[in-house]
């Protein structure tokens, strides 16, 4: 419980992303000046349209994922070790009889090497869901992910490289 209070705090002190429905979190309001830029992404199954995407730092992006597929997927935003970790817990939870991401929305989302919750949504197939996250300073190795189990694996991932 204390762990998670942490977290909590940590990461309502250290993010500047927003996430809406999927993983717990609320999305703060966030006015269309406030944005800088809208990236639309694809998630088909198994894929995304974009295997990476530059923003600058500091930059607040609105990202605008559709699901043309036929499965849930997820867009999480981290590094590889909290990506990582977040793919395991999935992978444990389907293993547990949760039912695997149906049950998604009472864990924990791993914090990364940098402080702060992962930013992440979750888009029902057919679907469209929106994340507000801003860009941080002088941070390597970011990603975006789906990390239901077996989608990273075939694929659905992609680097954000942090262009000065």
């Amino acid at each position: 419980m204390r762990k998670t209070l942490l977290t909590l705090a940590l990461g309502l002190a250290t993010t500047a992303a927003f996430a809406g429905a999927g993983h717990g979190g609320s999305q703060a309001a966030v006015s269309d000046a406030d944005i800088d830029r809208t990236i639309r992404l694809e998630a088909g199954d198994m894929w995304f349209n974009a295997e990476n995407l530059d923003i600058a730092p500091g930059d607040t992006i609105k990202f605008e994922i559709v699901n043309t597929g036929n499965l849930e997927h997820e867009f999480v935003i981290g590094d590889a070790k909290a990506q990582e970790e977040h793919r395991e817990m999935m992978q444990a939870m389907m293993g547990s009889g949760d039912g695997g991401h149906g049950g998604h929305g009472g864990h924990d989302m791993a914090e990364g090497e940098h402080g702060g919750s992962m930013p992440s949504v979750t888009i029902a197939p057919g679907d469209t869901a929106e994340l507000v996250w801003t860009a941080p300073q002088n941070v390597d190795g970011l990603q975006y992910a789906c990390n239901i189990p077996g989608h990273y694996e075939a694929g659905m991932y992609g680097n954000i490289d942090l262009q000065g």
